[in-house]
């Protein structure tokens, strides 16, 4: 009842139509990488292909429908009904959590797919890796306990332990890929631009998310007879597609070489130590005879 008795349409209402804003710009970014990424890589996996359309496009539209219907409700619908609050929440906003955690889900595991490749399959480190993104998912499923918004402190322990845990997750992938990216530098230069291009790519997209997810966290902690939390929370989703789509298409400048002709297109994750292995085990004495072979072979048709 704390909210309804201290109402104020600006850090509430306002702040929902706030991130509702936010969610739509972060949404237009997402819809350009997508675009970009099929212009680009024209012949890449179809499982690729496949979680850029479900995962990162459909249910992301989905989401900010869900987004869309819940602050249409709440500031036109019910414009100036501050009993809103004790009602039960509308359907879209509850839905629209389970959205949310699932696209984080999708892109955890992805990434938990990168760690698996670059430690050469180190089972523990991945398998805590899918064992917080689950158990964040687990947790999830609570929400659907809410009786109305005025009561949504009384689920601030089982809504830390959320946040908190795609908070871990988000910060053991970095630390991960940072620690296990290193390990495949090999002391020439060019290889090891394309290593160091990922931890700081690595880094970022960790640091950003665990950054949003703590903003969000505190933010409920202290202020939950408000929505700016809540506002944060809308983008959050749209910020780990973002990561991923950005993850598939930094392959053309990670790698310095346009991969859109090749019918075997690999992310760099993928790539970087098959690269890297070639450019070590290449034989200058080799690549002689090969060309000094094929400049015979010229000769003897031509005569």
């Amino acid at each position: 009842m704390e909210l309804a008795t201290k109402f104020n349409k600006d850090n509430t209402f306002g702040a929902a139509f706030a991130g509702f804003a936010a969610s739509s710009i972060c949404l237009g970014v997402l819809s350009t990488q997508a675009y970009t990424y099929f212009k680009r890589y024209p012949l890449d996996k179809q499982f690729y292909k496949y979680l850029v359309r479900v995962a990162s496009m459909l249910i992301e539209v989905a989401d900010q429908v869900l987004i869309a219907h819940a602050v249409y409700t709440y500031l036109v619908s019910n414009w100036g009904v501050v009993t809103i609050l004790i009602a039960p929440p509308v359907w879209s906003l509850i839905l629209q959590i389970t959205f949310g955690v699932i696209t984080g889900t999708i892109v955890k595991i992805n990434f938990a797919l990168r760690v698996w490749r670059f430690s050469k399959q180190n089972i523990w480190v991945t398998g805590l890796i899918i064992l917080l993104t689950f158990a964040e998912l687990g947790t999830c499923l609570e929400h659907f306990r809410l009786s109305s918004l005025s009561k949504i402190a009384d689920m601030k322990v089982v809504g830390s332990l959320s946040l908190g845990l795609g908070m871990a997750t988000d910060v053991v992938i970095a630390a991960a890929l940072c620690f296990f990216l290193r390990n495949l530098r090999t002391g020439h230069r060019k290889d090891d631009s394309v290593v160091n291009s990922l931890i700081i790519y690595a880094i970022s997209t960790g640091g950003l998310t665990s950054v949003i997810s703590l903003s969000t966290l505190i933010l409920y902690n202290f202020m939950p007879d408000n929505f700016i939390f809540m506002a944060l929370y809308f983008v959050l989703s749209k910020i780990y597609a973002n990561s991923f789509l950005a993850a598939l298409n930094t392959r053309r400048v990670s790698r310095g070489r346009g991969t859109d002709a090749e019918t075997n297109t690999m992310p760099t994750f993928l790539m970087v130590g098959k690269v890297t292995q070639r450019t070590v085990h290449l034989d200058p004495e080799n690549q002689a005879v090969s060309v000094a072979f094929r400049r015979l072979t010229r000769r003897c048709l031509v005569s």
